[in-house]
């Protein structure tokens, strides 16, 4: 499921080696933090959130395989969590 995260991240990010990726794995719960630069922010996130929910949508469907549930959260570099 991180190969797909990271596979649609990388493919709106302008800089994609410049793409930080945090995951928690607590068993059944997975925290995904994708930290981007300010450039990225908006190009990953799309108009409205749009890529970001599908991004979401698409994890939670696959999730269901892996009887796990994914939260993923985008934070700009230098933003505090």
């Amino acid at each position: 499921m991180i190969e797909l995260i990271k596979y649609v991240v990388n493919r709106f990010a302008e800089k994609p080696d410049q793409v930080e990726y945090d995951i928690k794995d607590d068993g059944k719960d997975v925290s995904v933090t994708i930290t981007l630069s300010a450039s990225d922010m908006g190009k990953v996130i799309g108009r409205q959130g749009k890529i970001a929910k599908a991004l979401r949508t698409l994890v939670r469907a696959g999730s269901l395989k892996e009887n796990k549930k994914y939260n993923i959260e985008i934070v700009e570099r230098g933003e505090t969590i």
